[in-house]
């Protein structure tokens, strides 16, 4: 089993670098990152986990460059969004940011996505949220013809790409390796680019459940990151080791650097009493 942090990075917390640091001296295999690209103050779409929405959501820094400062100051943690808006986001300029992040690291960029739950921030820039789920297709279709082809097009309903040259590629091939983060309705889009799982799991039990049902859906042995919310013990982590995933990643609060170091200590220990 392998163990990760996903964070919300901001301005008030501990910097991209410190805590990269931290977390490869610490033998932690990953570092994902959330983003929302601002929170509209009118609210109309409820925040998920109930009540008022953390201050942390609006303050987040850019997902892309938290993760080339991270890769500055490592050499094995791998590099991941958890998750990347890419339905609000334009697909070349993205695409470009992807592949600039996988040759700077060398290779160690895991690209989650997601499709955005909050509907002021999708239509902010120009989006109609009833399109995302389509929209989000046809964006990561495009964004593999641009890493994969020398000459990339591409003609949808959303997004339209005459025939072009972008470079730099992925350092990874066929193309970094793709994650969607949501529950069973994104198995499809799962199976259908060959993509792994970013899944937020409060249970271990129920988790194995839903890694049966993905891989029925795909048919294969699909990649599972979990995101583990809720207390770090022994006895909630115990239950992944027969779930079917290959990485546990712990919510991370966002902390002042001493704050955080002790938080990451306290996950070692954890950790390294079960063994694995």
């Amino acid at each position: 089993m392998k163990f990760g942090v996903t964070t919300f990075l901001t301005d008030q917390g501990v910097r991209p670098a410190a805590l990269a640091r931290a977390l490869e001296d610490r033998g932690f295999d990953s570092l994902f990152v959330t983003e929302h690209t601002h929170v509209p103050a009118s609210r109309r779409s409820p925040y998920p986990g109930g009540g008022d929405l953390p201050e942390k959501y609006y303050r987040l820094l850019d997902p892309f460059l938290a993760l080339t400062a991270a890769a500055t100051v490592t050499n094995t943690l791998l590099l991941g969004t958890g998750v990347a808006l890419v339905a609000q986001r334009d697909p070349i300029i993205t695409a470009k940011e992807a592949a600039t992040l996988d040759v700077l690291s060398d290779g160690r960029f895991l690209f989650g996505m997601g499709i955005g739950w909050n509907r002021e921030e999708i239509e902010s820039h120009g989006i109609d949220p009833k399109t995302r789920g389509k929209r989000i297709d046809e964006v990561v279709e495009t964004m593999q013809a641009l890493w994969t082809r020398e000459i990339a097009e591409y003609n949808g309903d959303f997004v339209t790409l005459e025939p072009s040259l972008a470079w730099p590629k992925p350092l990874q091939r066929p193309h970094v390796p793709l994650y969607f983060g949501g529950g069973p309705a994104t198995f499809p889009r799962i199976a259908r680019f060959g993509a792994g799982w970013y899944a937020i799991s409060a249970s271990s039990d129920d988790l194995a459940a839903a890694v049966a049902q993905l891989r029925e859906v795909t048919g294969t042995n699909t990649r599972v990151t979990a995101a583990h919310v809720g207390p770090v013990t022994k006895a909630a982590l115990q239950g992944y080791a027969s779930s079917g995933v290959e990485r546990i990643v712990f919510d991370l609060e966002t902390l002042s650097q001493d704050d955080t170091f002790t938080q990451l200590d306290d996950y070692l220990s954890v950790t390294n009493s079960l063994g694995w």
